[in-house]
């Protein structure tokens, strides 16, 4: 009788420890799907921030159309010549401070009392309409007004040449009435929601031939999409950006008033950044 009992007690702690057992290895496994999840959507781009940003008392901005990245389609085979090349490239950044009015902090909270996510989570490509001197001058000069402010993180003269002008941890002004994949923030009551706070914008220098409201122009020169690719690189790393959140100015602005950057080749900045490993790897592997 003792040894029936005894037997049973065994069996009793054996059922329950083997419930602990799983259900601790359950726990394990859900956290790690759970973490997967949560870092693949931030990698891929998409604009899912950590807290909830939206509140009742922000708008949501209009309906834009479906961004669908050129990076992604058609991918190229990677070019090791190419990826050689680049990488001999310095990372070389002429550093001028735009004048303070024409930037920010990233904001934290926003002007509904909101908090935020300011971590970059977006590039925008631009372009000067006029030589990068000009656009230089732009910055540097004190602009009170909010609807004069402008000012971009980093500029791509045609040489090639980097130029850094504002912080990439500070907000630049460069883009207005503008919203990415259902997201904009408003840190200004008396302004329309922006991507700014959680943008990062870059600007290549426009040729000659640009400098007028044309459609197009004879495009970028080949320097200019070697160093865009080696400043994409730097921020995608940096800050978990997927190929699917590099859009450009014509596409995040909601007035539909920006066409920049005009004439830009999609196809050169994807071999580059195919050969930096950093799109269309799965086509390459």
């Amino acid at each position: 009788m003792f040894r029936q009992h005894f037997r049973s007690k065994k069996i009793k702690l054996a059922a329950c420890f083997a419930l602990a057992f799983g259900s601790y290895w359950l726990a394990i496994y859900l956290h790690k799907k759970y973490l997967i999840n949560r870092n693949s959507n931030a990698f891929a781009g998409i604009s899912i921030p950590s807290i909830n940003e939206q509140s009742s008392k922000t708008p949501l901005p209009p309906t834009q159309p479906e961004w669908k990245s050129p990076l992604i389609m058609n991918c190229p085979k990677a070019n090791p010549d190419l990826r050689s090349r680049l990488l001999s490239i310095d990372l070389k950044l002429s550093e001028i401070k735009a004048h303070p009015s024409n930037y920010g902090e990233r904001v934290k909270i926003d002007s509904f009392g909101q908090k935020l996510n300011p971590n970059p989570a977006v590039i925008v490509l631009h372009e000067t309409v006029f030589d990068v001197n000009s656009a230089i001058n732009t910055l540097l000069t004190p602009h009170p007004s909010d609807e004069d402010q402008v000012s971009y993180h980093t500029l791509v003269a045609r040489s090639g040449e980097i130029v850094q002008l504002v912080p990439p941890s500070f907000r630049a002004y460069g883009a207005g009435h503008s919203a990415f994949k259902g997201r904009w923030i408003f840190y200004n009551k008396n302004l329309s929601g922006s991507v700014n706070n959680f943008a990062l914008h870059v600007s290549l220098e426009t040729p000659e031939d640009g400098f007028n409201d044309d459609l197009n122009h004879s495009g970028y020169s080949s320097a200019q999409y070697d160093a865009l690719s080696r400043v994409l690189a730097d921020w995608m790393i940096r800050y978990q950006i997927a190929p699917e959140a590099i859009t450009t100015h014509r596409h995040v602005d909601l007035a539909g008033a920006r066409a920049d950057p005009r004439s830009f080749n999609w196809l050169q900045l994807q071999k580059r950044l195919t050969a930096l490993q950093l799109v269309c790897k799965n086509h390459n592997n």
